[in-house]
């Protein structure tokens, strides 16, 4: 009877050493977590981030993997798009070489709503660009967004990407 209480007794010792080290690990997963969230709420408050696309949705076609490094540069006073396009344009561009949404605001409304699940709706208006009416921004508290651009020439498209920090460049 004795060993059956010491068996017994080493079994829940070491059950209860594996499900304080399960708890610790819980804990430090909701830690970095919640870092995470603060760390892309802050990017969102300062309004100064880079959306990264990571693939196309276009209204007729296949969603496209993107592997190029596209963006959407967020800061205070400046608009900068970088992004491919993938649909139908009802005009032409006159430089063949500037298809796609590629342009620099510097009058743009921008408005910032709570979204779902502690994320962020964000409408960027730029006031000084012909082609683009509006990009509407919904990020998650953890980052990743979905961005749909509608446009006065071109159908629209959707964007899935991730929220970075805006790498300032050193000046020397």
């Amino acid at each position: 009877m004795g060993k059956k209480i010491l068996s017994a007794g080493i079994y829940f010792s070491l059950l209860m050493i594996a499900l304080l080290f399960h708890n610790n690990n819980l804990i430090a997963q909701k830690s970095k977590q919640e870092k995470k969230q603060a760390a892309i709420k802050a990017l969102i408050d300062s309004q100064n981030y880079v959306f990264k696309a990571q693939s196309a949705m276009p209204m007729s076609g296949a969603t496209r993997q993107l592997n190029y490094d596209y963006d959407l540069k967020v800061s205070k006073d400046t608009i900068n798009s970088y992004l491919p396009y993938y649909g139908r344009a009802y005009t032409a561009p006159m430089d063949p070489t500037q298809g796609g949404i590629h342009f620099i605001s510097k009058d743009f409304e921008y408005t910032v709503t709570p979204g779902k699940k502690q994320g962020w709706d964000i409408v960027i208006k730029p006031k000084d660009v012909q082609d683009v009416q509006m990009m509407s921004l919904s990020v998650s508290s953890d980052g990743y967004a979905t961005l749909q651009v509608t446009s006065t020439s071109k159908q629209p498209i959707s964007f899935n990407g991730i929220i970075v920090e805006r790498k300032t460049k050193k000046k020397k």
